[in-house]
């Protein structure tokens, strides 16, 4: 079924087209717009820059017409992989479609054209927008209040640490460390350092899940919270969550929930009935706002009633029939993005919200737990399954099988461009050897999640008859396998110097 189903990636005269770089088709004096005319007064740049901010020599700009640059930038843009082109199964990451109407929406001229230092009777609509979404967004999660001011996940970590942070130093202490599972995405450590605390970690049973009795040693009073994805990045959510949050509770610190992992649990369960205190929520994952390829994010964070004199500045406030800035919250960790945050971003999450309704986001996520566990039952007889389901919303397969074939998981990984589908999560979470994680998304039919699996069953049959076929994949995309040792060790931006 695979091959039929892929038929039209596999003809590799469909992929091997020539395409030089927009610096090798440059022509001295090319232009494709002219420029107008000046009509301001002119000033030297090193009046307005500070001269160490300037170039040394004029940026190496290609010069192209118009035609070739537009000829160009399709060309290239029908060899990039995106959701919209084909089946996406980052497992974490959640790449799942996203509806135009909530392009259209973004678009409508009051929002897109809306400037954040417009006075604030001009930008009710917006404000009305944020309060609401912030609402909405507290009574999914069961939490008090919000932000829409961190721009991706991570950040939204950070914030949360401040705000956790800000509240043991109101008592005289800020604590010490914060205890993460060895499942833990990797920006969680990153987050935990750089907000002033130490990591301690936390293994995992060997059911994939919190060892609780590990957890009660390492509970003392120097631990400020707990973070924690549920679902864990094994795609299994935690039993023993309320169990768990008691004990944290009772050590005085905070449980933080990674909200990574949020689309599995709309309509289901809300993370603060389960003793979370604050999370952050991943609008380019859970609500469908765009995600990858260098753009906007957006990570808000929602807290319990403990942490809300803690949230960011400014906040969305409606005063009798007006929504106002409000600034007045000394408690506050203060600004943490320009201006009130990647506003379009929250426009799509709040389309996306109003169009499902609360029954809606319920099956998003009945759904999306459907297709991982039936594609589960398709690979889990192929592939090694280290911790048994039933999954929630993904799930982590072990291609340990291919090393006796000389290979690994990245030339499965590889191969499976070949079959016009992006490759899944590889190599995480790093408790799984040769890890392979998938998530469908709730958005893919029952043909695509069959024609993956024969892709992945496949791609193992012809790893241990031809594995030399595996090994130099892929073969039928634009651009063969890279050395991705010598991209790292070898960097070369030369198009891109500034000297």
């Amino acid at each position: 079924m695979a091959d039929k189903f892929f038929l039209h990636y596999r003809n590799p005269d469909l992929h091997r087209m020539p395409e030089k770089l927009i610096f090798e088709m440059s022509r001295p004096c090319r232009r494709a717009v002219p420029m107008p005319a000046l009509d301001v007064p002119q000033k030297n740049l090193s009046d307005i820059i500070p001269s160490r901010h300037l170039r040394r020599q004029p940026a190496r700009l290609p010069e192209v017409g118009e035609l070739e640059t537009i000829r160009h930038f399709v060309r290239v843009s029908t060899m990039n992989h995106h959701i919209d082109k084909g089946f996406y199964p980052l497992g974490s990451c959640t790449m799942k479609y996203n509806p135009l109407v909530n392009e259209t929406i973004a678009r409508l001229e009051g929002f897109a054209n809306a400037h954040p230092l417009q006075p604030e009777e001009t930008q009710q609509g917006a404000l009305h927008l944020m309060h609401e979404l912030s609402r909405m967004l507290c009574e999914i999660v069961g939490m008090e209040a919000a932000t829409l001011q961190p721009a991706a996940g991570a950040q939204g970590e950070l914030t949360g640490l401040m705000m956790i942070r800000a509240y043991h130093e109101s008592k005289g202490n800020p604590r010490k460390y914060v205890l993460i599972p060895d499942s833990a995405h990797g920006t969680n450590p990153a987050s935990v350092v750089i907000a002033g605390y130490e990591t301690v970690q936390i293994p995992s049973n060997a059911e994939g899940r919190v060892d609780k009795a590990v957890l009660k040693e390492k509970l003392n009073d120097e631990v400020a919270a707990l973070m924690i994805t549920n679902p864990n990045t094994l795609g299994l959510f935690e039993t023993e969550i309320l169990e768990i949050s008691r004990l944290v509770h009772e050590a005085g610190a905070f449980m933080y929930m990674d909200g990574a992992n949020l689309n599995a649990l709309l309509g289901l369960v809300r993370p603060g009935d389960l003793g979370f205190d604050l999370m952050h929520i991943n609008l380019h994952k859970t609500f469908s706002t765009p995600h990858g390829g260098g753009g906007p994010g957006s990570g808000p964070v929602a807290v319990g009633s403990r942490l809300v004199e803690y949230l960011p500045v400014p906040r969305v406030v409606k005063k009798g029939e007006k929504y106002i800035l409000d600034d007045d919250y000394p408690k506050s960790v203060g600004k943490v993005h320009s201006f009130l945050g990647n506003f379009g971003m929250m426009v799509r999450a709040c389309a996306y919200i109003l169009m499902h309704g609360d029954r809606g986001l319920k099956r998003i996520s009945e759904n999306a737990i459907i297709n991982a566990n039936y594609l589960l039952s398709r690979l889990a007889p192929h592939f090694r399954l280290p911790y048994p389901g039933p999954a929630m919303h993904e799930f982590v397969l072990s291609g340990e099988k291919l090393r006796s074939h000389g290979l690994r998981t990245t030339d499965l990984a590889k191969r499976l461009l070949d079959y016009g589908v992006h490759a899944p999560t590889i190599y995480f979470p790093l408790i799984v050897r040769e890890a392979i994680m998938i998530e469908p998304t709730e958005t893919e039919s029952r043909e695509t999640l069959e024609a993956f699996a024969d892709a992945m069953i496949q791609v193992l049959k012809e790893a241990m008859e031809t594995p030399e076929l595996v090994k130099n994949a892929p073969h039928t995309t634009p651009v063969g396998r890279l050395d991705e040792a010598k991209a790292v060790k070898e960097l070369n931006i030369n198009y891109f110097s500034i000297n």
